[in-house]
């Protein structure tokens, strides 16, 4: 077999073809580029006919937009960050970039992101909160814009979206607290997260201002398996006539361990989520919860891009997004 026949078409292959320079091989594939369009329409014609794309790449490392954005994930053990991710991904392609998501945690994770800087990204996006500031001192010394979403970076350089998660809550405590309830449980997220200190911290400040107090609190790990456990895990379970957890996986796998217990949803017991994951709204789940906006921080992420990339001196900017009660069939 012709080894040729593995080879990536190169720019000077359909400068070969066509007739013409490198140069203006070049000229032809750079948007605002003079070139006479004769000529033109020469290039356009050989490149077609070879097969031949620009090398994003190289054209990144000549300096011009590789439109290669970086987007760290972390382990994304719950549907949110799934659903998240799913459209961060499609709003990037849609502006013309192209992703490159890195997923885990540990050294692993931190090795990926090191490495993943050898490439010219135009920006990198931290989905998680579990980097520490160190990546975006990397990112400032290569002149990549950072943006972080789901948990405050206090870094120089660092643009931020994030949710009101204590008012959220406290505007779904307020709920239960107006439904008539008094004995409250709740399962948080795990400690390493900063929305789980948030979104707690919002439940027992507004119970607090109503004379009331947490029955019952127990751990998960943000997903249904964990809210699961939990519940079963409950001593006082058959006490309780509120449940608040932290997000929606929660909440679901706590739903089917209260149907086991034998606790009636929302007779005898309210239960809400946070962040309005799909499942949320299915006929046989219909959770009340309070929606983390996805479209609001898929926007956001994108438009601070934007304006990085128009400005890279401007300053850091700081958006907070606030969460909505979506009233379904639980509370």
């Amino acid at each position: 077999m012709d080894s040729d026949a593995k080879r990536r078409v190169t720019a000077a292959d359909v400068a070969k073809r066509a007739g013409v320079s490198r140069s203006a091989v070049s000229r032809a594939v750079t948007e605002g580029a003079y070139l006479a369009p004769a000529k033109r329409a020469l290039i356009e014609a050989a490149a077609q006919e070879l097969g031949y794309r620009p090398n994003a790449m190289a054209a990144g490392l000549q300096g011009r937009r590789s439109n290669l954005i970086a987007i760290f994930v972390g382990e994304m053990a719950n549907e949110y960050d799934k659903e998240v991710a799913a459209k961060l991904i499609s709003g990037l392609n849609e502006a013309g970039k192209w992703p490159i998501v890195i997923g885990g945690s540990g050294d692993a994770a931190r090795d990926a992101v090191n490495n993943v800087l050898r490439y010219p990204l135009e920006a990198m996006i931290l989905r998680s909160g579990s980097l520490s500031t160190d990546i975006s001192e990397a990112c400032g010394k290569l002149g990549i814009p950072v943006i972080a979403s789901g948990r405050v970076m206090d870094a120089a350089g660092v643009d931020n979206v994030c949710c009101r998660n204590q008012e959220a809550m406290a505007k779904g405590t307020e709920l239960l607290i107006q439904r008539g309830r008094t004995r409250f449980g709740y399962i948080s997220g795990p400690a390493g997260f900063g929305a789980s200190a948030e979104r707690k911290s919002g439940v027992i400040e507004t119970l607090d201002m109503s004379g009331l107090a947490l029955h019952a609190d127990a751990t998960g790990a943000f997903t249904v398996q964990s809210g699961y456990d939990a519940v079963m895990s409950l001593p006082n379970c058959a006490a309780l006539d509120a449940l608040i957890c932290a997000n929606d996986a929660m909440a679901i796998g706590a739903l089917g361990a209260l149907r086991e217990r034998g606790r009636t949803v929302p007779e005898d017991i309210s239960v809400i989520g946070f962040d309005d994951i799909s499942m949320a709204k299915w006929p046989s789940i219909q959770l009340t919860t309070l929606r983390n906006p996805i479209n609001g921080l898929v926007s956001s992420i994108l438009d601070l891009l934007d304006r990085r990339q128009s400005n890279p001196a401007k300053a850091t900017e700081m958006i907070w997004l606030d969460a909505e009660v979506i009233l379904r069939a639980t509370h």
